[in-house]
């Protein structure tokens, strides 16, 4: 009975973390394994446990939400391709860097600090640029009048601008009216690709911001290739790692049960909700789930299990902050927009 009961709890544990990701991964676009994968590393899973898991459930929320941003026009199938191809490449190899370092006995302790590294300059880099309040964030409508151009199209960075005035052939024309060199493409690709294998991540986090900053793609255009991408690498990744054994399903399905639901939430909210708003929270989400994989390294080196509950509580925090964010902002939008209720006539 006592197995059974903890069983329970894991089950109802794993299906309300998944709903909170999901409400993230449908607004922002982005997969939810930059929280599963250290999430499963702090719960005592092995690193490549934690890494296919991670992956086969970005696999399975991907295809939902790629579905509706097509049904939406905001996906660039010649672009798709194009990062699907040089995605494989990168995850064969970050996979084959992994399980090199399981064999040397280092896979936990450098997936761990590559995640500290990763989310806290990601993190650090959105946050910045949200709190400065200017254009170029990660909403989909990217900021406010003053934020485009005078043909009412997105602005774009001048990262974006400088890379695209390079013409290094083969050029390639992208869905917003501009082409840029097929080699930057494929580099962006891989290198996301690499982290998708390596750390068990879809790359959303990283990919659709450097699709925008770097490439200059719009972002609703950038947020549903990099879905439709995810579907892809996340389907290789969670096969390959399937083959050796490495996905558990009894982590996989309760995560996907609560991420469907909470997918058409986070969906939903992306027309309700002026993204630049909570950008913000979404920086801190990633700079927590930094601190949390930090908390962990430092008390696996001290010997302090109790540094893993607090690591685990840091990643819930942050999943239940922002994904609450998203939904008091989503009623309040809600609020604001019924129409008033007229007095009666003084006549």
């Amino acid at each position: 009975m006592e197995l059974l009961g903890v069983a329970v709890e894991l089950l109802a544990m794993f299906a309300g973390f998944g709903l909170l990701i999901g409400i993230l991964f449908g607004f922002f676009g982005m997969g939810g394994s930059f929280l599963v994968t250290p999430a499963l590393l702090v719960m005592g899973y092995d690193a490549n446990v934690a890494v296919g898991s991670g992956l086969a459930f970005v696999f399975g929320t991907s295809v939902i939400a790629t579905l509706k941003h097509r049904d939406l026009g905001q996906v660039d199938y010649k672009l798709g391709v194009l990062m699907i191809a040089g995605t494989t490449g990168g995850i064969e190899v970050g996979k084959i860097g992994l399980e090199y370092l399981q064999h040397l006995g280092l896979a936990d302790s450098i997936v761990s600090v590559a995640y500290v590294g990763l989310l806290g300059s990601i993190g650090a880099f959105v946050t910045y640029t949200a709190t400065r309040g200017g254009g170029g964030g990660l909403s989909h409508d990217v900021g406010d009048g003053d934020a485009r151009d005078a043909d009412d199209g997105p602005e774009i960075p001048a990262i974006a601008r400088r890379i695209q005035s390079y013409h290094i052939p083969p050029m390639i024309s992208v869905r917003g009216g501009f082409t840029v060199s097929l080699w930057l493409v494929l580099a962006v690709a891989f290198a996301t690709g690499l982290l998708s294998g390596f750390l068990g991540v879809g790359g959303g986090f990283i990919r659709m911001p450097a699709l925008f900053y770097l490439v200059g793609v719009p972002v609703p255009v950038a947020v549903g290739t990099d879905l439709f991408e995810i579907v892809f690498s996340g389907g290789i990744g969670s096969f390959l790692y399937a083959q050796s054994g490495a996905v558990d399903l009894s982590i996989v399905v309760p995560l996907l049960a609560g991420s469907a639901l909470g997918a058409r939430i986070g969906a939903g909210a992306t027309g309700l909700v002026d993204e630049d708003d909570i950008k913000v929270y979404f920086g801190v989400m990633l700079l927590l789930g930094a601190l949390a994989v930090a908390v962990r390294q430092v008390g696996g080196y001290l010997g302090v299990e109790a540094f893993d509950l607090v690591s685990l509580a840091i990643i819930l925090g942050a999943a239940l902050l922002v994904s609450g964010a998203v939904v008091v902002s989503s009623v309040r939008e809600l609020r604001d927009a019924s129409p008033p209720t007229e007095s009666p006539s003084a006549d």
